[in-house]
């Protein structure tokens, strides 16, 4: 009984110092899409109901990354978009409860509703550094969103 307490203590302890060691990695925000400056993209992305809906930061992650999304998917056509972003869902993870992200596009006078969905998957690092894994979980619904909308504009 004595060896069995040893050896898990021994490992609780291993596994203690590798996530403290761990925790200490990438503290600083390193976005996968980068932000636009404001006026730089010629897209425009209102975010005001998803303030209402799930507040800041996740609205400012959609505000800085939808534009440079866009402006990536759509190219010369971003020009004159309208995008309002209304709902943002983090779902649970994997296929089943993906993270979703509803909004409305004004695109020359014509109004396209669009969801987009994206797929998360846990990983150990989400734990010690949960807001990086929120924001980049953001920005990959904003990329999303954004192909969501050429393709619709496609058919």
């Amino acid at each position: 009984m004595a060896d069995g307490l040893t050896r898990r203590a021994a490992l609780i302890g291993f596994g203690a110092f590798a996530a403290a060691g761990l925790s200490g990695c990438n503290t600083t925000s390193a976005p996968g899409v980068q932000p636009m400056a404001p006026g730089e993209g010629a897209a425009d992305v209102d975010t005001t109901p998803l303030v209402a809906y799930v507040g800041n930061p996740t609205a400012s992650w959609v505000q800085q990354s939808l534009p440079g999304a866009l402006e990536r998917a759509l190219g010369s056509r971003a020009a004159g978009v309208h995008v309002r972003v209304d709902t943002l869902y983090f779902g649970n993870g994997g296929p089943a409860n993906p993270d979703l992200m509803t909004g409305v596009a004004t695109v020359a006078g014509r109004t396209i509703h669009v969801r987009a969905n994206s797929t998360y998957w846990p990983s150990p690092t989400d734990q010690a550094l949960p807001e990086q894994a929120l924001q980049g979980r953001a920005q990959a619904l904003s990329v999303a969103f954004a192909y969501r909308l050429r393709r619709k504009l496609r058919g």
